[in-house]
């Protein structure tokens, strides 16, 4: 046997050897990408669950908007009810003078003394 021929045989059984293990990686490979009980089926089933959460975190933020707009026109009324009773409570100090003269005056007796 001649060295052209040993080398010839040698890449033979090394392509027989490539195939075999190219064909158990295809077999793997399409098991992994099986879309029931492979890789593919955790990826769609991971990407259907990724687009549920998007939904949920935009309803999420389009609710945590609209209560930061409710609450802001709650603290907007409440300063001007507050600002209000400030102003009340100035008027009522200021003012006691006032009170007094809407009272009803009573009637005074006059006594006459003996002279």
């Amino acid at each position: 046997m001649t060295i052209a021929q040993l080398l010839q045989v040698t890449l033979i059984v090394f392509s027989l050897g490539l195939s075999g293990f190219c064909f158990t990686l295809a077999r793997r490979l399409r098991r992994l990408n099986d879309l029931e009980s492979g890789l593919g089926g955790a990826i769609a089933v991971m990407t259907s669950e990724i687009s549920r959460l998007e939904k949920s975190i935009l309803l999420a933020k389009s609710e945590a908007t609209a209560a930061t707009r409710a609450l802001s026109g709650e603290i907007e009324r409440a300063k001007e009810e507050r600002a209000f009773w400030l102003l009340q409570q100035k008027f009522a100090q200021a003012d006691p003078v006032r009170q007094a003269r809407l009272q009803r005056r009573r009637r005074r007796e006059v006594v006459v003394a003996d002279v």
